[in-house]
């Protein structure tokens, strides 16, 4: 079992902030994907199941900064979540996704109808081939489903927005799911992210 690394500097979300919003000229989610910043260690960073974020130990209470906190959120191939700027990349904890997904929105009926999903930090999504749906089962048989927001980054479909999910279920070929943009998602048990 390997030591984590703490960061050495006192980390200030203002200036991270501030970093970040220059660093995107507000266009758009960063592509924190096409950003390499050398490790600098973790930071008392948390989010929670239910999808609030806290920094040591005190809950982040502006929602602008856990939004643009969220655009900058990174899941890599270790397992990991990282805040990801072109000159930083800090370590924080996420106690399950890092998102919750709180409303569904059907446009249609049947095979065609199109269902859309919003998280608790305004990113919109379309359950399709991009956006896929997952579940996994807890030992007691308790189904968590997610939807892929993006970059490997899940949402949790808050537990009203599932049963709004559940009163689509239909059957087809032997499972039980959903239709979205011509695709079928069954409620199954499916691996990982």
């Amino acid at each position: 079992m390997g030591m984590t690394k703490k960061i050495e500097t006192p980390f200030r979300p203002d200036i991270f902030a501030s970093e970040v919003k220059s660093a995107t000229k507000g266009k758009g989610l960063p592509p924190v994907h096409l950003w390499n910043p050398d490790f600098c260690g973790d930071i008392d960073m948390h989010i929670k199941r239910d999808g609030s974020w806290d920094y040591m130990g005190s809950a982040i209470a502006r929602p602008a900064m856990v939004k643009l906190f969220s655009t900058i959120l990174r899941h890599d191939d270790d397992g990991k979540y990282y805040l990801v700027t072109p000159v930083e990349k800090v370590g924080i904890r996420v106690d399950d996704a890092p998102f919750v997904a709180v409303s569904l929105e059907k446009e249609g009926e049947g095979l065609t109808q199109i269902l859309h999903f919003k998280t608790n930090v305004g990113d919109e999504m379309t359950l399709d081939n991009d956006h896929p749906l997952r579940f996994a089962f807890s030992d007691k048989g308790e189904p968590s489903p997610y939807i892929l927001v993006r970059d490997r980054l899940e949402a949790l479909i808050a537990r009203p927005v599932y049963y709004e999910l559940a009163e689509m279920v239909v059957e087809y070929r032997g499972q039980y799911g959903v239709w979205s943009r011509g695709n079928f998602f069954s409620f199954g048990q499916n691996e990982g992210p």
